[in-house]
């Protein structure tokens, strides 16, 4: 098995990533150690984690500049004037045009690299030993010397990986963090590193959730940054509560929002005070809510797996220009394999199986964990799995919609 790829199974039951180490990626610790030591506890420092970085540029900056013109990816431009007077200016993409590479102080970040180029969606996939439904993205960016973002705080895990050139990281602790005011970024106020690392092509720096972080270009540099989703009570609450809503509506059959009405309103002495009638129809619009069988009988599960398998609200999918019929799909992925499209999340509970934000009708049997977990399925286990007509019409849709990739060209694994 070459470095760092994806071990491949050839059984229905595949032996958990986190047993084995993941080939010098986290240095000499195995990820059991590394969850165990340092997983939102403690920074790490790799060295040489990516060693092909030294040897090979995978996103040049042209490429990545290209992608800051296109409205297919999430894009923004720091720039700092003046180290002194700190005054720092956003703009988002997509972008026309760049400073000059000359110019200093500046930085274009670029999201969702995995989702668009081959180098970063294969990086992206050695960091698997942490569940998908965590996982986020891959984000690139760009700065000329001086360049970066200023010192801050992430509300989620990141690893900061050295693409090309050199950049200086401040960290430490910051327990309790107060922002500078007047300022576009959150940039943190009388905060100090405890530690400072220069990093090199291909070395590696994991940051925990609340560390303060401040990384300074030394010269022209690209970092790669492995961030990862860490859902919010509260954004959670308010897309539950909503969906909750939704569904209410759904299952008792009406096609219209209901309204209060009160044609018999008498007028009133006290303008001011909130109508009993009006507050006893609230109460019981609550009420009917909370008590309606149907809609207490919907799973709190089903919906964490549609929320946490949604794709971006920017990303789309695009269907096969010249479909291949069911048969010959068969036979395609008889010979080739099949794989998931990069930008399709699928995610699985003993119960449930998620495909970007549906539940599917089709229960998560060991053959469909199995393509959840490894992205794909060789051609031997396409022959033997595609003989059940239930999981063949499901795929076979799956590919209709864009969302799976059958054809040599488009498979996309390691």
């Amino acid at each position: 098995m070459k470095k760092g790829s994806t071990p491949k199974t050839a059984g229905m039951n595949p032996k958990p990533l986190a047993s084995s180490p993941v080939q010098g990626l986290l240095g000499e610790l195995s990820v059991e150690q590394f969850l165990q030591r340092h997983w939102q506890r403690k920074p790490l420092l790799v060295r040489s984690a990516i060693p092909e970085m030294l040897a090979t540029v995978m996103v040049p900056p042209e490429r990545l500049f290209e992608h800051a013109a296109s409205d297919a990816v999430e894009s923004r431009l720091v720039s700092q004037r003046g180290q002194a007077t700190r005054r720092w200016s956003v703009e988002f993409g997509p972008f026309d045009a760049l400073p000059s590479s000359r110019r200093r102080n500046w930085t274009v970040l670029v999201q969702g690299m995995d989702l668009v180029e081959d180098a970063a969606h294969k990086i992206l996939q050695r960091f698997r030993f942490i569940p998908d439904a965590r996982l986020d993205d891959v984000m690139i960016s760009f700065a000329t010397a001086g360049g970066g973002v200023g010192p801050h705080v992430d509300s989620y895990d990141v690893f900061l990986v050295q693409a090309t050139g050199n950049r200086r990281w401040g960290i430490g602790p910051a327990p309790r963090p107060q922002w500078v005011e007047g300022l576009p970024l959150r940039i943190l106020q009388n905060w100090e590193p405890t530690e400072i690392y220069d990093l090199g092509p291909g070395d590696m720096l994991y940051v925990p959730p609340g560390w303060g972080h401040d990384g300074v270009a030394l010269d022209a540099c690209t970092t790669w940054s492995i961030g990862f989703r860490t859902p919010s009570r509260h954004e959670f609450l308010s897309a539950w509560l909503g969906d909750q809503a939704e569904l209410s509506a759904d299952l008792t059959g009406t096609s219209r929002d209901d309204r209060f009405r009160d044609p018999k309103r008498e007028p009133t002495a006290h303008p001011a005070q909130i109508p009993m009638d009006l507050r006893k129809t609230l109460h019981q619009w609550v009420e009917a809510w909370r008590t309606d069988e149907r809609t207490r009988l919907a799973t709190l599960d089903g919906f964490i797996g549609r929320h946490l398998s949604e794709p971006k609200a920017h990303i789309f999918f695009d269907p096969p220009g010249r479909p291949l019929s069911q048969k010959r799909f068969v036979q395609f992925a008889s010979r080739h394999g099949v794989a998931l499209d990069r930008r399709t999340r699928m995610l699985y509970d003993e119960r449930h199986l998620f495909v970007n934000g549906e539940v599917d009708p089709v229960k998560p049997d060991r053959a469909l964990r199995l393509l959840a977990d490894q992205r794909a399925w060789t051609p031997s286990q396409s022959a033997r799995i595609l003989v059940n007509e239930l999981i063949t019409e499901r795929v076979y849709s799956w590919y209709l919609a864009g969302w799976m990739l059958v054809t040599p060209a488009q498979l996309d694994t390691d």
